[in-house]
């Protein structure tokens, strides 16, 4: 296995993403919480856009997955070759693609897109939805698979923490690739049982590093309270 993904098992990976018309909208204030969940233990940053891919890899010593998010609607992480590419040279040790069978804006398939991108000698992170997504990755030849898409696209329902489902039936299934857990790791007790559940490693973003969500979260739950007195 090669040693920098190697390095990653057993591991915390922290998404440190701000959506569009948001305060933290920027990439020196991404690269500061950035190299602050590096102190904090995070192995590894996975970021978005080729700005904040730059300066998080200009301030961190872990390396960085990184991703460029273009629409909003069926592929849209890293929707093209094109995008990969520029994604590497902007700094990303590890390029993370949509792994899913839906027409990529290139016309290329998922397969393709790795092929050319193994050529190029970049690590490839598959984001999957469901089993057939992680299926058609590792037939591909992608270096990691993922969990990200589960409940965001037709395949699976959504659930309220991670799902576990999915990711204990593509670790059994597909054990001689690492197998990463993202999407709706809300508490540490979450993160412990997707490494039960046969994890790699596991991404966490929106509960440490994206303050909007984690102050409605606590808002919802004094204001409940409030209205039940």
């Amino acid at each position: 296995m090669n040693e920098l993904i190697e390095s990653l098992r057993g591991t915390l990976i922290v998404s440190c993403q701000a959506y569009p018309g948001e305060p933290m909208r920027n990439p020196e204030t991404m690269a500061q919480i950035a190299a602050a969940a590096e102190i904090g233990g995070a192995s590894a940053i996975r970021c978005q856009g080729l700005s904040d891919i730059s300066a998080i890899k200009g301030r961190v010593k872990i390396p960085i997955i990184g991703l460029w998010k273009e629409g909003e609607h069926g592929v849209y992480i890293t929707p093209t070759l094109r995008h990969a590419r520029a994604c590497s040279l902007a700094g990303a040790d590890i390029v993370a693609i949509d792994a899913t069978n839906r027409p990529r804006p290139d016309g290329r398939t998922y397969a393709e897109t790795v092929a050319a991108l193994k050529e190029d000698g970049i690590l490839v992170m598959a984001d999957c939805g469901s089993f057939e997504d992680a299926q058609m990755a590792v037939a591909a030849g992608s270096d990691i698979i993922s969990t990200t898409l589960a409940g965001y696209t037709p395949d699976r329902p959504k659930t309220f923490g991670p799902d576990l489902e999915l990711l204990s039936q593509i670790a059994q299934a597909f054990p001689q690739v690492p197998l990463i857990c993202e999407g709706r790791i809300h508490t540490p007790e979450h993160a412990a049982e997707a490494m039960e559940a046969g994890a790699f490693a596991v991404v966490v973003g929106t509960a440490i590093t994206h303050p909007t969500s984690i102050t409605g979260w606590f808002n919802d739950a004094v204001t409940a309270t409030k209205n039940e007195k």
